[in-house]
């Protein structure tokens, strides 16, 4: 679903991203991992043409996007989930959630009802702002909101960071839903290395803008983590 080849992403000259080369296949789960300031959001970004600049070779369903605009790539099907979540904090829960659906390839505004069974909260908070949910709830508002645009890849960048742990672990439960019974490919920044270990494929280690090591979610050995991901 996803392939990149020798990929460099910029911002402004600086190239933050550096020969970058990996696959992913429908439906697998995709864990990146690494320190701080390594360029996992970069990456999650030059997903979505939101760097100044990509070289190098960037396909979506055998579909060449890097010189695509943001919005016509979430129209292939690419939803992200940015750090920080960006809701619409003076939009409605049901307005944030409708938005999502403006990406949508067969133009419904329905909001689906999965995600109500996802997470039932936002079903009782439909008519309340969206500043006014708190950080757990505006996450799950989030995914709710990349849900309706019925997605192919979902792009997840640290989901549950700074959530409360009650609702990390409602968090973590939708994201195997997703892959595992909806078939949603996934594409996850997250320092939890049991569960990145539990959920992945497949795993990819960055450090200074390039991949240092790769496999499979049973590679993930905490050997390894201890080597890469510590500081």
């Amino acid at each position: 679903m996803i392939e990149a080849r020798g990929l460099y992403s910029y911002y402004g000259k600086s190239p933050v991203l550096q020969n970058l080369t990996f696959d992913l296949n429908k439906g697998e789960l995709l864990s990146v991992l690494g320190r701080n300031g390594v360029g996992k959001t970069t990456l999650m970004r030059s997903f979505m043409g939101l760097t100044d600049r990509l070289e190098g070779s960037l396909s979506f369903g055998g579909e060449e996007i890097a010189a695509l605009r943001t919005a016509d790539r979430a129209k292939l099907g690419i939803g992200y989930i940015p750090q920080g979540r960006e809701i619409i904090p003076r939009f409605t829960v049901r307005e944030n959630i409708v938005m999502g659906t403006w990406a949508r390839r067969d133009g419904r505004r329905d909001m689906p009802d999965f995600v109500f069974e996802l997470f039932p909260i936002l079903k009782d908070f439909l008519d309340r702002r969206g500043g006014d949910l708190s950080g757990g709830q505006q996450q799950q508002l989030a995914i709710a909101r990349a849900l309706a645009m019925d997605p192919q890849m979902l792009i997840l960048d640290e989901p549950t960071e700074g959530i409360q742990p009650n609702i990390v672990s409602q968090i973590h439960d939708v994201i195997v839903r997703l892959n595992r019974e909806f078939g949603l490919t996934i594409v996850l920044v997250e320092q939890n290395v049991p569960f990145a270990r539990r959920v992945s494929d497949r795993f990819i280690v960055m450090d200074k803008g390039r991949i240092v090591i790769s496999g499979t979610g049973a590679d993930l050995t905490d050997e390894l983590a201890e080597k890469h991901l510590t500081f």
